[in-house]
């Protein structure tokens, strides 16, 4: 499908100074306490939501009065909270996933760049993105949005700039409370539910206008920026595609899409899912990655030599995923489900190869000009936390560069047909991410050792599940 176009260099600066020139009418963000009252102020907001997203991605916070958020209120959360599974359990502790035992306080710490409207709200209610420190003001390394902050300070090192541009493919289903009945589609405005196989179909699109238009209404109000919304293969899947820039900045942005559209469908009734493989022979959801790196002084992206052909370092970008994705995984495909979609014959890469418009690879080279040259990983799907599976996309490419790590020939033939070289699911995955002490090094031994024991957790879990599978058809026949 056509994508980005758009050149890595001409990226946009970020909030702060927008903020700084233009608050309190900005749409998003202050630079100081001072702005941020005044924008808070001047939107007449009664209560703001303080979140962070967890190992899962999901918000965790607080809420409090505007007046208690202006006044150097003290905001923690217990450490407990990165410790458990999507289902709220804690898995039992093991030789690298210990609890701490005061589970003691994470000090939540507000970046004020972040700060939003929530539209969907009928109080006037603001949102902010925190990062957690620990009692002493240090960055927890494990937590989601430092994971990645470090793997952008790691570019930052070198006197480089990473500049992503997530797609984020979801389906709309009709409302069910029964988890054991399979999802079906909705019904758009023509009463019917609409079909699979509706690739860039505008009628499909407007089946579901009026959702649509509460999705890029609330956006706007948030200050979040939409490049296109297409429909997808599968029945009443839609893909958001966001404009390219900063790492932090995106996931933010994709952590808030994620928010903002399922609560644009539940004011129509329906669930938006990002499960990765909703629906049973329907495509899966995937969130592809594209990825380009600027030298932060000139503004040059350094996957391009002066001359236009491709530099060094871009082949080594691509020879360090080739090489540690596959071991990174369990980050981009963190659920069970999440391997139903990395499945021959489901429109999703099976392998680790690489090539030229071939979107048939794990790691397509799209068709650009020399200044916007870049790497789209279509790996990751659009369940992952996005703050860790950027983490583990730009840190496979750094270690690439790093290592002079080189990639194997392009393919130009069909490549996710026929046998699989990635994990198969979720315990070969884990097993992978720790098995590699250049991964502890990159990621952190404390994060690697926490995200493990998590996953193991949620996979002990699944396994209490009896699926209908197995009543089909061992119930009566072993």
């Amino acid at each position: 499908m056509p994508r980005k176009t758009a050149t890595p260099s001409t990226v946009k600066k970020t909030s702060s100074k927008s903020a700084k020139a233009s608050a309190p009418t900005s749409l998003r963000g202050a630079s100081d306490w001072r702005e941020a009252t005044a924008w808070l102020r001047a939107r007449g907001i009664e209560d703001v939501e303080c979140i962070t997203p967890d190992l899962a991605g999901v918000p965790r916070g607080k809420m409090m009065p505007s007046s208690k958020f202006t006044s150097n209120t003290s905001l923690a959360l217990p450490s407990a909270i990165y410790r458990h599974t999507i289902s709220g359990e804690y898995p039992e502790e093991t030789a690298s996933f210990r609890y701490e035992p005061r589970d003691s306080d994470l000090k939540l710490v507000p970046d004020l760049s972040t700060l939003a409207v929530v539209p969907w709200e009928s109080d006037p209610t603001a949102q902010v993105i925190c990062d957690i420190v620990d009692t002493d003001g240090k960055a927890v390394c494990y937590t989601p949005r430092n994971v990645l902050k470090n793997i952008v300070q790691m570019y930052s090192d070198r006197g480089w700039k990473p500049v992503v541009a997530p797609e984020i493919e979801f389906y709309l289903v009709a409302k069910n409370d029964d988890p054991d009945y399979p999802l079906h589609p909705p019904k758009g405005r023509s009463g019917r539910s609409i079909l699979g196989g509706q690739g860039y179909s505008i009628a499909g699109i407007n089946e579901f206008d009026e959702l649509i238009d509460d999705i890029y209404h609330f956006s706007e109000k948030q200050g979040l920026e939409i490049d296109t919304l297409i429909h997808e293969e599968g029945p009443a899947q839609l893909e958001i595609n966001l404009r390219h820039g900063d790492p932090v900045e995106l996931a933010d942005q994709v952590f808030m899409f994620k928010r903002t559209i399922r609560e644009a469908a539940l004011k129509h009734g329906i669930y938006a899912t990002f499960m990765a493989k909703p629906m049973q022979g329907q495509a899966g959801s995937a969130m592809h990655i594209h990825q380009s790196v600027v030298d932060i002084e000139t503004g040059r992206n350094i996957f391009s030599n002066p001359d236009g052909s491709a530099s060094k370092e871009f082949f080594h970008f691509i020879g360090g995923m080739q090489a540690f994705v596959p071991k990174t995984l369990a980050m981009m495909a963190p659920y069970v489900n999440s391997y139903r979609r990395l499945t021959p014959d489901m429109s999703a890469p099976v392998n680790n190869a690489w090539g030229y418009d071939n979107r048939t690879t794990a790691f397509r080279v799209p068709v650009s000009d020399p200044n916007a040259r870049r790497v789209e990983n279509r790996l990751p799907s659009s369940d992952a936390n996005p703050y860790l599976a950027l983490a583990a996309s730009l840190g496979c490419g750094m270690i690439g560069i790093m290592q002079a790590l080189e990639p194997s020939e392009p393919t130009g033939d069909t490549a996710n047909e026929g046998d699989i070289d990635l994990p198969r699911g979720l315990l070969e995955a884990i097993s992978l991410l720790e098995s590699d002490a250049t991964l502890a090094e990159v990621f952190s031994p404390e994060f690697i050792g926490l995200y493990a024991g998590v996953k193991r957790g949620e996979f002990e879990t699944f396994m209490q599940v009896i699926s209908p599978w197995e009543r089909e058809f061992l119930l009566l026949n072993v």
